[in-house]
């Protein structure tokens, strides 16, 4: 395991499994986020944001988790293992509602400074817009990948936490790469 791809919707526990498998294996865990926004909820300009996709890519190693789905083909391509948190809506806005109370007013670390977490009703919005979408790309890119690639799918948490409790431990805690 060498370059890692996890994907899901908001609240599904991609940055917590990045940081806990890169903890587990040593890997780099590079977060969207940080790609995606600039200090004080900036978004980054579509270019660059891209760009800062590929660089990642073109690295020997990495756990890249999040979104930019342009770029999926790309880090598809580099990925020798992807990661599908695919959980229950319900589940998913819990999570992000407990995200936003237990954390309010602070900056999570995979996303860049002077980000503080904040109740955001648009965010809501998006996560059940795209709820159906976002579930249909992810399932058409996953049946795209070679057959080489490792595919792993987990619908509940019990599940990935039985899957990443039978890894073997690799390294110590490699911390975040803000690119």
């Amino acid at each position: 395991m060498q370059r890692v791809m996890i994907l899901g919707q908001p609240g599904s526990g991609k940055s917590t499994l990045a940081r806990q498998l890169g903890a587990r294996t040593g890997l780099p865990v590079v977060h969207i986020d940080h790609i995606h926004w600039m200090p004080g909820w900036v978004e980054r300009p579509h270019a660059e944001k891209t760009r800062l996709c590929a660089e990642v890519h073109a690295r020997p190693q990495w756990i890249f988790e999040g979104g930019h789905s342009e770029t999926w083909p790309e880090r598809l391509a580099r990925a020798d293992r992807v990661i599908w948190l695919d959980l229950p809506l319900g589940l998913r806005l819990w999570r992000v509602l407990k995200r936003t109370l237990k954390g309010y007013g602070r900056t999570r670390p995979d996303l860049p400074e002077n980000c503080p977490e904040q109740f955001s009703l648009e965010f809501y919005r998006f996560i059940w817009r795209t709820r159906h979408s976002a579930r249909v790309n992810i399932q058409r890119l996953l049946d795209s990948a070679p057959a080489d690639k490792e595919v792993h799918v987990f619908t509940s948490a019990k599940e990935l936490r039985l899957w990443l409790d039978s890894l073997p431990s690799q390294g110590s805690d490699s911390g975040t790469d803000p690119s």
